[in-house]
């Protein structure tokens, strides 16, 4: 594989080249305004040229895949994952929603393809959505599923909140341990990391869905135990992808999702070295 940048700016709607968190970053651009099929739901023919446009992009990376509407991306780089992982996933839905045409690739199904489709998914951890929309979720899909609700975190302080993210995160990548598998097994499952911006409030972003009300501090704080969490392990973090822009043409509302692209960055920055992507 080529030797591509770490951070990778997926362009379906131009709203990138407002903002300024990559400007002084070494980036890679992959343009993509000019594929139809894409708003929401992504049909195969779309699905078709994507994935010749990101075949030389590792799925070890800081992907920025733009709004909301383009979180099916995700799926689209775990297909690549050729071993047992968990995905955490931050965000206001829970993208579970059966599809509204057929089996086409949607925002609001990618979860549930995931885990019915991918192997080597083996768990998901979801935080964000609230506890009404979880209920609408197919019973037999919450099986791989560990959730922590809007309602729960708001009664609860940064530091149990981040007590629940270690915990988990700890048991289920926990391989060995949940496998009942030798000691000498791969003890810690590889985590891809998913974060929409839209189960922010309202105030630390702004996008194209209905938003949360979580802060950007609590946000970051958040992410930040899970990489430690993984460190503390030796486990890996497999990949990362954040979404949750503003409409393109609502560019005056978009200094906010600038300075948490920045913050999100500043995080995660340093996971990913080129050797990472050759």
């Amino acid at each position: 594989m080529q030797e591509q940048n770490p951070i990778v700016l997926m362009n379906f709607s131009g709203i990138y080249r407002e903002e300024e968190f990559w400007k002084n970053r070494q980036v890679s651009w992959i343009e993509l305004q000019d594929v139809c099929g894409t708003n929401c739901y992504c049909d195969e023919e779309a699905i078709a040229e994507i994935n010749k446009r990101t075949e030389n992009y590792p799925t070890a990376g800081i992907h920025f895949i733009d709004s909301g509407n383009y979180h099916y991306m995700t799926r689209l780089w775990l297909t690549r994952m050729d071993q047992p992982f968990c995905l955490l996933v931050y965000d206001n839905h829970t993208d579970m929603q059966p599809p509204a045409f057929g089996g086409i690739l949607s925002c609001g199904g990618w979860i549930a393809a995931a885990l019915e489709e991918l192997e080597n998914l083996k768990y998901v951890i979801l935080v964000g959505p609230d506890e009404a929309a979880y209920e609408q979720v197919d019973e037999n899909l919450k099986d791989r599923v560990i959730f922590l609700s809007r309602e729960k975190l708001q009664v609860m302080n940064d530091e149990e909140r981040n007590w629940f993210l270690r915990e988990t995160v700890s048991e289920v990548c926990n391989w060995r341990k949940s496998e009942g598998l030798q000691e000498d097994a791969e003890k810690f499952l590889p985590l891809y990391i998913s974060v929409d911006k839209d189960v922010l409030c309202t105030e630390d972003a702004q996008t194209t869905w209905s938003q949360g009300d979580m802060r950007l501090t609590t946000l970051v704080s958040g992410v930040q135990t899970v990489l430690e969490c993984a460190k503390e392990s030796s486990g890996k973090i497999a990949g990362v992808d954040i979404c949750g822009e503003a409409d393109a043409e609502a560019v005056h509302e978009n200094e906010a999702n600038d300075y948490a692209n920045e913050k999100l960055l500043e995080v995660f920055e340093g996971l990913f070295g080129k050797s990472d992507c050759e």
